[in-house]
């Protein structure tokens, strides 16, 4: 009878041991699941998570702050160009045409002001210095916009060498391109951003054409009142410089030649 208790104990004790266990172990799955699910979800990004959009102002005499979104409001500021700003709303529909460029009006903030911006004058590459070297600006470029290319070539003769350098800009518009060429490529002021609408073969020739220049104007192209090729050509004695700037897909290229004649 003694025995029988015993064996009974120790089958009890073995249940109760078995039992603890697998408690044990199911309480451990559970902690370490609940910390993998807590992991993911810290690790998880938010969706309210709101990506900051920065702007540069292109406008070589500046861009004007504005109280409101209409050019007759106040004026707050005058923002410089190369001015970084930060983009609060970013109007996506054309509502206004400046100086032949259409545009909106973006809610921006400078200098901690917040107030409004021709989005016409903007644009997402930072704006070359006049006069800096193309390569070391499209290496600047390249950094932040891999899509960004640029070649250089040499040809000619011995007697008459020449130097192309292009820049292929995506996602650009006809005035980012021109106004990024008339710095890099030095394309007199005097000569403003053309008009889409107007004759299919236009030239605006310098007025006031120095004594060693032979030849200081720019052609235009346009197809149904669109740009289609804007040229700018300057040549005098032993040097003819061409500049010239076209649409390819959803990029523009930019293309400088010089030739020693």
């Amino acid at each position: 009878m003694k025995t029988v208790k015993i064996v009974s104990l120790a089958l009890i004790g073995s249940l109760v041991l078995f039992s603890c266990k697998k408690n044990a172990t199911t309480t451990s799955e559970t902690v370490i699941n609940s910390e993998k699910e807590l992991a993911l979800t810290e690790t998880k990004p938010s969706d309210k998570t709101i990506s900051e959009t920065y702007l540069y102002v292109t406008a070589s005499s500046g861009l004007s702050l504005r109280q409101y979104a209409n050019l007759s409001s106040e004026k707050l500021a005058v923002m410089p160009y190369g001015t970084r700003v930060k983009v609060i709303t970013a109007e996506k529909n054309p509502t206004m045409k400046v100086g032949g460029i259409k545009g909106g009006m973006n809610e921006i903030e400078f200098n901690h002001k917040k107030g409004f911006a021709f989005n016409g004058f903007l644009s997402k590459y930072f704006p070359p210095e006049r006069g800096a070297k193309a390569k070391f600006y499209a290496e600047e470029l390249i950094e932040l916009f891999p899509e960004v290319k640029y070649v250089e070539a040499v040809g000619g003769t011995a007697s008459k060498p020449s130097k192309t350098e292009t820049l292929l800009l995506p996602n650009t518009e006809w005035y980012e391109a021109f106004y990024m060429a008339q710095q890099l490529f030095k394309i007199p002021k005097e000569f403003v951003f053309p008009l889409s609408t107007g004759k299919n073969n236009q030239t605006i020739v310098e007025k006031n054409l120095r004594k060693d220049s032979w030849t200081n104007e720019l052609q235009i192209s346009r197809k149904d009142n669109e740009l289609s090729k804007i040229e700018y050509v300057y040549k005098n004695k032993g040097f003819l410089k061409t500049v010239t700037i076209t649409k390819e897909g959803s990029k523009m290229k930019l293309s400088r030649t010089e030739i020693i004649e």
